[in-house]
């Protein structure tokens, strides 16, 4: 079994700056692509940014220059700084990664974090 667990998320106001941090634990062989979703209220789940293994790293426009997606592939953990902060960052986020469980040979799937709420004030 994988989990995945979230920590870092809060309140900050217009500007301010905030760190997300996720790790994962449990039966893992391996990590592929490491990534950070969101979700606000009353809309779909978005794609926030990404990171390879070879820590190449893909951000949503809305984000690009403000975030930064990081990995230590020795603690199975990922991070996004967010800087400049705005309030439509508001939204719960998610953490996923693309596991190889041990045992499953080469075989992967995502796994999901539980969700940490940002709150953006103006």
């Amino acid at each position: 079994q994988v989990q995945l667990k979230e920590s870092g998320g809060g309140l900050v106001q217009a500007g301010g700056s905030l760190r997300l941090s996720c790790t994962a634990s449990g039966s893992i062989f391996s990590i592929g692509i490491m990534a950070w979703y969101r979700q606000a209220p009353g809309k779909q789940r978005e794609l926030v940014a990404t990171i390879t293994s070879g820590d190449g790293t893909h951000y949503a426009d809305s984000v690009k220059g403000r975030f930064t997606i990081s990995r230590d592939n020795a603690k199975n953990t990922w991070t996004v700084q967010m800087n400049s902060l705005k309030p439509e960052d508001t939204a719960v986020y998610y953490c996923n990664a693309n596991v190889v469980p041990l045992g499953w040979g080469p075989r992967s799937r995502d796994f999901w974090g539980q969700g940490t709420q940002i709150t953006v004030s103006s």
